[in-house]
């Protein structure tokens, strides 16, 4: 096989490539079993036709596309190992040549992985956050446990009030016509969770159990459902029960109910440690997020926008399955926010963009310092990987080998090696 590479543009490539005649003969072959399963003709069972007569009833041309499905996928394949280019999208193929008794000649187009040209990445000055945890911040923390910790009490009189988990009917009209999707039925509501549409919850507030009341709220601009987007709407609304959040007493006994500590100043001073170690993490991360970020910043590098797009899948994908966890789905999910998935790409596109860039970057740090993963750190990886999936190394390496996934699991590893090699080379490391 020839395969020829030539730039045409910024990360856009011409591959030319040619294979000869009797991998055109073999696939030409392979064809010729499979659709002479499918035809039929006169004085021969099916799949029985000789070749000779089934290319002079249906010409020899007839196999010619089943031959090209056959051999392009691996041809190309094939030329993109021998030219090293890496393709980062689908390519554009046009077939030049063709046919029984001569090569296989095709073009193909194709958007590769762009160059980066790295500019100063050693020595960068990112200074450390400070670690100390202060007494509000421990305070802070109590009040979350408290409000994880708290019993929801049924109220039977009363006002609904701003927290309260409230039980509610509704229906949504739009000039007086119901709208699809705007109807609910023993609806647990928080009020103040910002769930529903703004407005909303702040007019629930104040009524009383059994009470019906028409709540008039506007749908933001950029609504996902277009007929609703900017318009006023009444919602028809009755409240079925009030449960509200009663709160433990900061006390030995709450300190005793959620540790292994007697005493509350006991409890606290151990909050205190772990949030010293929490903060000191987070520290750390953030430190190493800043280093990659101004190593990225000071890099050039041209992205195509094929590459980006297929960030913002990977990141949808990543959300969906996020918020699958909380019992939603993306659907729910358009309806509660007022989005649409056209403005949750674009709201997820920045980011998208900055990873592409980030994770380039560091890999091409790697190559430039020689940086190369070895054998033993994947097989340290995949003994951590063991113990989280309860699995043993042998199974997982088996298990990403046939998924293609080595490949994936050594760039993550190249990439992290970059991130330390940016650590330990800053000023504050130095």
């Amino acid at each position: 096989m020839k395969a020829n590479w030539e730039k045409i543009e910024q990360n856009v490539g011409l591959l030319e490539v040619e294979i000869e005649e009797q991998k055109v003969a073999e696939a030409l072959d392979k064809a010729f079993r499979k659709i002479v399963n499918r035809v039929n003709v006169p004085g021969f069972r099916k799949g029985k036709v000789p070749r000779k007569i089934f290319e002079a009833r249906f010409g020899v041309e007839s196999l010619y596309q089943d031959a090209i499905d056959i051999l392009l996928p691996s041809a190309y394949s094939e030329a993109v190992d021998q030219t090293g280019i890496v393709p980062v999208d689908r390519p554009e193929v046009d077939v030049e040549q063709f046919g029984k008794g001569q090569p296989f000649k095709f073009k193909a187009k194709v958007t590769v992985k762009p160059e980066v040209k790295l500019g100063e990445y050693k020595g960068l000055d990112v200074p450390l956050a400070d670690t100390e945890v202060t007494e509000e911040e421990i305070n802070q923390e109590l009040e979350r446990l408290q409000q994880r910790h708290a019993e929801l009490v049924v109220v039977d009189e009363g006002p609904a009030q701003m927290g309260d988990v409230t039980v509610i009917d509704f229906e949504g009209f739009e000039n007086g016509v119901p709208f699809e999707g705007g109807k609910g039925e023993r609806y647990s509501l928080e009020l103040g969770s910002g769930s529903f549409i703004p407005g909303f919850e702040e007019q629930v507030v104040g009524l009383n159990i059994a009470e019906e009341k028409d709540i008039n709220v506007t749908f933001p601009e950029d609504y996902h459902v277009e007929n609703l987007a900017g318009k006023p709407v009444v919602f028809k609304v009755k409240l079925h029960e009030i449960k509200r959040k009663n709160l433990p007493a900061l006390d030995d006994e709450f300190a005793k109910d959620i540790s292994e500590f007697d005493t509350l100043d006991e409890y606290k001073q151990d909050l205190a440690s772990k949030l010293k170690e929490r903060k000191a993490k987070e520290a750390q991360s953030a430190r190493e997020a800043a280093l990659v970020d101004l190593a990225a910043a000071n890099a050039e590098v041209d992205i195509p926008e094929v590459m980006i797009d297929t960030e913002v899948d990977n990141m949808l994908k990543e959300f969906e399955n996020r918020i699958r966890m909380q019992g939603l789905t993306l659907d729910v999910y358009y309806q509660f926010s007022g989005q649409d998935e056209a403005a949750l790409r674009a709201q997820l596109r920045p980011d998208a963009s900055k990873r592409v860039r980030n994770n380039l970057v560091l890999e091409a740090i790697a190559k430039a310092e020689n940086l190369e993963v070895t054998e033993q750190d994947i097989e340290e990886e995949l003994n951590n990987l063991s113990k989280v999936y309860n699995r043993s190394a042998d199974e997982l390496r088996n298990l990403f080998a046939s998924n293609g996934y080595l490949s994936t699991l050594k760039s993550d590893l190249e990439v992290r090696k970059a991130v330390k090699f940016l650590e330990d080379n800053s000023k504050q490391a130095a």
